[in-house]
C-alpha cells in the first residue's frame, strides 16, 4: 500500500528505530512498511494516524479508489 511514512518520519527527524518505539514495533517493520513490502493492520495504521496527527487517508493511500 502506497504511503508517506517514510516522508512524514524524516521530517520528524525520527530514525526508523525512533518511529517504531512510538508505535510499539521493530525497526524492521517500520522498514517494511516503508517500502512497502508489508500493509498495516488497521489497528497499526490508526496508531500511525496519531503519532503523526493526521487522518489515516493523508498517510495511505486508498488502492480501492
Amino acid at each position: 500500500m502506497k504511503n508517506r511514512l517514510k516522508l512524514l518520519r524524516v521530517e520528524r527527524g525520527w530514525t526508523q528505530e525512533q518511529l517504531g518505539q512510538e508505535l510499539g514495533v521493530s525497526r524492521q517493520a517500520v522498514n517494511a512498511l516503508e517500502t512497502e513490502k508489508h500493509d498495516p493492520s488497521l489497528d497499526l495504521a490508526y496508531r500511525i494516524a496519531v503519532v503523526f496527527d493526521r487522518p489515516v487517508e493523508d498517510i495511505f493511500e486508498n488502492p480501492h479508489a
